[in-house]
C-alpha cells in the first residue's frame, strides 16, 4: 500500500509529496541561497529595472548588438557611463537616451491602449512584459506570431515603417494568439493606428536617424576629454567672477 501510494504521488502529485533518498542527497549538495543573497537580489532588481526602462527590441540579446537601435541605445548608455556627470557631453547623451526611450515607450503605450480597449485593463502590463530570458524555443505559435508582426508593421502605424519591428513584440503576439485575441488586436490596431505617410511619421517622433546618432556618439567620445576640460575651465572662470 505504501509503495503504491508513493508511486501515485511520484506520477501525479507535486514533487514535494515524495522524495527519494538520492534526490535528498542531491538537494543537500546544492546551496539553498547564493553566497551573497543581497548582491544577487540587487542585481536581479537592477536587471528588471533596466529591461523596463530600455524596452530592448531584442530582449534575449545580452550584448544588445544584434539590432541597430539596441546597439545605438547601448552605445549611448555606455558612453554616458564614462562621461563626467554634469558635463556638456553627459547632458547631450542624456537627451539622446531619453529620446530613444520615449520612442519605445510610445510604441508600448499604443499596444497598451489596444489591450485595454479589448478589456485587458488589469492584465495589459503583464502581457507587455518581456524578460531577458525570452526564448523562441518556448513560443507556441512562432510562425503565426511572426506573420502577424509583419502585418502590423506594414498595415498599421504602430511601428516605424523604416525599421524592422522590434522582436520583443513577437513574444507578446505569441501570448495573444494563445489567448485567442490576436485577430481582435490586429483589427483594433488597424482602426486606431492606420498607416501614415513618411512626413506624418517624421512628425510623430517614431523615427530616429540611427547612423547619425551613432556617428555623433563616436565623435563625442573622441572629444569627451576636451569638453570636460572646457567645462572645468568655465567653472573656474565663474568662480573667479
Amino acid at each position: 500500500m505504501g509503495s503504491a501510494f508513493t508511486k501515485f504521488c511520484m506520477q501525479f502529485c507535486c514533487c514535494c509529496c515524495c522524495t527519494t533518498h538520492d534526490e535528498e542527497d542531491e538537494d543537500e549538495k546544492q546551496p539553498l541561497v547564493p553566497h551573497d543573497p543581497l548582491e544577487y537580489f540587487n542585481r536581479e532588481v537592477q536587471k528588471r529595472r533596466d529591461e523596463e526602462t530600455n524596452l530592448w527590441s531584442t530582449p534575449g540579446d545580452p550584448s544588445h548588438s544584434e539590432r541597430d537601435d539596441d546597439r545605438a541605445l547601448y552605445t549611448l548608455l555606455q558612453a554616458r557611463q564614462k562621461t563626467r556627470m554634469g558635463s556638456t557631453g553627459y547632458r547631450r547623451l542624456s537627451v539622446d537616451i531619453e529620446a530613444m526611450r520615449d520612442t519605445r515607450r510610445e510604441v508600448r503605450d499604443k499596444w497598451k491602449t489596444i489591450l485595454e480597449n479589448l478589456g485587458f485593463m488589469a492584465e495589459a502590463d503583464s502581457l507587455l512584459t518581456v524578460s531577458a530570458g525570452a526564448s523562441h524555443d518556448r513560443m507556441r505559435n512562432a510562425p503565426a506570431a511572426r506573420a502577424l508582426l509583419q502585418t502590423l508593421h506594414s498595415e498599421t502605424s504602430i511601428f516605424s515603417s523604416r525599421e524592422p519591428p522590434p522582436e520583443r513584440y513577437l513574444f507578446i503576439l505569441d501570448r495573444l494568439i494563445y489567448l485567442d485575441i490576436a485577430e481582435d488586436f490586429l483589427g483594433k490596431a488597424k482602426r486606431f493606428y492606420p498607416p501614415r505617410d513618411d512626413s506624418d511619421e517624421d512628425m510623430s517622433g517614431l523615427n530616429i536617424n540611427l547612423p547619425l546618432l551613432l556617428a555623433r556618439v563616436e565623435a563625442m567620445n573622441g572629444r569627451g576629454d576636451d569638453e570636460e576640460e572646457s567645462d572645468r575651465d568655465d567653472g573656474n572662470l565663474s568662480d573667479r567672477s
